[in-house]
């Protein structure tokens, strides 16, 4: 029998082009499983084969495990002081084993035996061709529509199957068997049994990766793409930045007569492609991604991570774009929210924040209304910049003297106190919501202040809600939420 082995063992690793390695794992795996046969209980079954004379030994084993942890399994594991008894010296996480009577090889049943052998042999060799590939680096697939599953499309490259979803598609494309396709490789999935390799021809990746090919001078380091949007078979933007000055970005980008551009836009069923210069400087990129819509001027509210555009009424359908699309990938494009809007709004905006300001200073520093239009007018937006800015800087306005100065100064100091006090008292009365990730002293404040002091009281309000109360976004304001509910979900679980 153990010449038997030794000769099958041989054979199948020229025969499948595999390490004759392979061949022995999987031939011991197949005598486990005849071994196993032998218990009714789930038997953990360990067989080594001497890789010189082709003899094999079988064990029965058994998992040592924490005397306090118990028997999770007790067919296959052994308590730790039990273990002692039977092997002294032995340590958690260690097996000790039971020595099998060995089975002969006619008795398993040839034809089952190679079959697991076979079937591991094939996992092995598509394991090599998978490796083999992720070696080569490659982010695009090439490849032959093989057939379709369920919608999804096998994609067939050499040895490799890869799967295109229905969702990762452009829409409207509709692949036929035998059409060859390229796709960006989106994720190598090692559990699946089948096509492992998961393609996508949506991702913002992909029209990077074009591009890449299309435009030698991104490999060569003299260009990069920073950044990829894209509405998948409809419009995508790109942002491209020169490390050579003598380079024209967008102009190299597009090639002679628009033919690198176009090459890109042909791959993605005629996607429309805005190549736009990046910038370090956040408006300045922003202005960039909105073209061809000029911008009239641009606010930046770093704290909410938004620009208040303003366009005219020309550039107003621009901007936007058909249904928003054009704000959208300027968005995603940059990363920053972008709120568009005309002379008008901005004036109405300008005009209420005035009004707020006003309204403050009135209250908390008790002046008049002209000296708060003075102060606003000087550019102090806060009670914080009327307390702690030098005192200069006030003493500059015309009119003010030291006496007045020092007087809005601890006004404005004394305000800020009480809303620090105030603001404490509102945290202390919502214990409950401290130890929330994600709220801050100043949120839970607001909070209070809106009837919201407990996670349940939280976790029963909507995104627009939340979003109205504390100045949220509706993203922010939906994870803050699902925060919330959480402990409902723990206690049902309980």
């Amino acid at each position: 029998m153990s010449r038997e082995i030794l000769l099958l063992v041989d054979a199948l690793a020229r025969e499948k082009n595999v390490t004759r390695e392979v061949v022995f794992s999987a031939l011991e795996s197949a005598l486990a499983s005849a071994m196993k046969k032998r218990f009714k209980e789930d038997a953990d079954i360990r067989v080594t084969i001497d890789r010189a004379t082709g003899t094999h030994e079988g064990y029965r084993r058994w998992l040592v495990v924490p005397d306090e942890a118990g028997l999770q399994e007790p067919d296959r594991q052994e308590l730790f002081s039990e273990a002692q008894e039977i092997k002294p010296g032995v340590q958690e996480g260690e097996y000790i084993e039971e020595p099998l009577e060995p089975v002969e090889f006619g008795r398993i049943g040839a034809q089952a035996a190679k079959q697991a052998i076979l079937q591991k042999i094939r996992d092995a060799e598509r394991e090599q061709v998978l490796n083999d590939f992720l070696d080569r680096g490659e982010s695009i697939i090439a490849g032959t529509v093989k057939r379709l599953d369920k919608g999804d499309a096998i994609i067939e490259t050499g040895k490799i199957e890869a799967r295109l979803p229905r969702s990762e598609m452009i829409p409207k494309e509709n692949l036929r068997v035998g059409d060859r396709v390229r796709a960006w490789v989106a994720k190598v999935d090692r559990t699946a049994r089948n096509q492992q390799i998961i393609l996508s021809r949506t991702a913002p990746e992909f029209i990077r990766e074009l591009f890449e090919n299309e435009v030698p001078e991104i490999e060569q380091g003299l260009l990069e793409i920073k950044a990829a949007a894209r509405d998948p078979g409809m419009r995508a933007k790109i942002a491209v930045v020169a490390y050579d000055k003598r380079i024209d970005p967008i102009g190299t980008c597009v090639g002679m007569r628009g033919s690198r551009v176009t090459a890109v836009r042909n791959e993605l069923g005629g996607e429309q492609v805005d190549i736009v210069l990046w910038a370090d400087d956040p408006a300045e990129f922003v202005i960039g991604a909105l073209a061809p819509a000029n911008v009239e001027s641009i606010l930046v509210d770093e704290e909410k991570h938004a620009m208040d555009v303003v366009v005219d009424a020309e550039n107003l359908p621009k901007a936007i774009g058909s249904k928003g699309q054009n704000v959208r990938l300027a968005s995603d494009l940059t990363g920053w929210q972008i709120n568009i809007m005309t002379p008008e709004e901005n004036r109405n905006r300008q005009d209420e924040e005035r009004a707020e300001m006003r309204a403050t200073f009135i209250e908390k520093l008790d002046v008049d209304e002209e000296m708060a239009d003075i102060l606003i007018d000087e550019g102090f937006t806060g009670l914080e910049e009327v307390a702690y800015v030098p005192i200069q800087e006030l003493l500059e306005i015309e009119g003010f003297d030291e006496d007045t100065v020092n007087e809005l100064r601890n006004r404005a100091r004394t305000a800020l106190l009480t809303e620090a006090i105030v603001q404490e008292e509102r945290v202390e009365t919502a214990q409950d919501l401290l130890d929330l990730e994600g709220l801050t002293p100043a949120l839970i404040a607001k909070l209070a202040e809106g009837g919201v002091q407990t996670r349940d009281d939280l976790a029963e309000l909507s995104t627009d809600e939340l979003s109205e109360i504390t100045g949220l976004s509706e993203e922010e304001a939906g994870e803050l939420i699902i925060k919330a509910r959480a402990h409902w979900f723990d206690e049902d679980e309980n």
